[in-house]
């Protein structure tokens, strides 16, 4: 009887630590799964970061451009608006110019 006692403990010694060797190896399985999750979740939020930057630019440079050509527009009217001030005055500058050469 004292034989079959030693050997019940022995067995069930021996299946606690098979069992923790598993829940050990279980363990560490499921730390570098969720270690190798974490790091796709992480390099999926970088690469969604990197494309909204990108977005983020070329909206802006976009926008920018836009300006740009709404800004050249506006001075080219300008330009124009004064070349066409200059011109009617011309005639008028011209005949001040004679009229001072002609007196002397």
């Amino acid at each position: 009887m004292a034989l079959e006692a030693i050997q019940t403990v022995t067995q069930a010694e021996t299946k606690a630590k098979a069992d923790r060797e598993a829940a050990a190896a279980q363990a560490k399985q499921k730390l570098a799964d969720a270690q190798r999750e974490a790091k796709q979740t992480v390099e999926q939020a970088r690469q969604q970061a990197r494309e909204e930057a990108r977005r983020m630019m070329a909206e802006a440079e976009s926008k920018a451009a836009q300006l740009t050509q709404e800004e050249l527009a506006r001075a080219a009217k300008d330009c124009e608006t004064l070349k066409q001030n200059a011109r009617g005055r011309l005639e008028k500058a011209a005949q001040l110019i004679v009229g001072r050469v002609v007196e002397r």
